[in-house]
């Protein structure tokens, strides 16, 4: 049994220790063995290996920015559900019941932006088909 503090976290930083080294040599090999050949190809920008077209400061549609925010809300709503699940057994009748209605509000929304089209990529409204 550690006695002092330095014999309990000695483990934790040899092994920060040892990572730091690792990824130190891991780089500093990867810098002094890897090949360097510049041609204009590798130079170029590489996107999705498309050619670049357009402007880069072309804006999105309306739709990328509300899955985007819809993921984010629904992801943080499930990570709610995992301390419930971890005690689930000391809770009783009473918790299962409010996360059935926690669930259900949730469902009842996912069901309600899904009918009102908020993830259909497809169809496009008015604005968005402006230019």
């Amino acid at each position: 049994m550690p006695t002092n503090p330095l014999e309990l976290y000695f483990p934790l930083l040899l092994q920060i220790g040892i990572a730091f080294v690792l990824a130190a040599g891991l780089v500093g090999a990867s810098a002094v063995l890897g090949k360097r050949l510049k041609n204009r190809v590798k130079d170029m920008p590489y996107e999705c290996g498309m050619l670049p077209a357009g402007d880069a400061r072309q804006s999105f549609g309306v739709k990328f920015y509300l899955v985007g925010m819809l993921f984010i809300l629904f992801d943080i709503e499930a990570i709610f559900l995992f301390p419930w699940v971890v005690v689930f057994r000391q809770l009783g009748l009473l918790a299962f019941f409010s996360m059935l209605v926690f669930v259900l509000l949730i469902l009842t929304g996912f069901f309600y932006i899904w009918k009102k089209g908020a993830l259909d990529w497809t169809k496009l409204s008015a604005d968005e088909m402006k230019p």
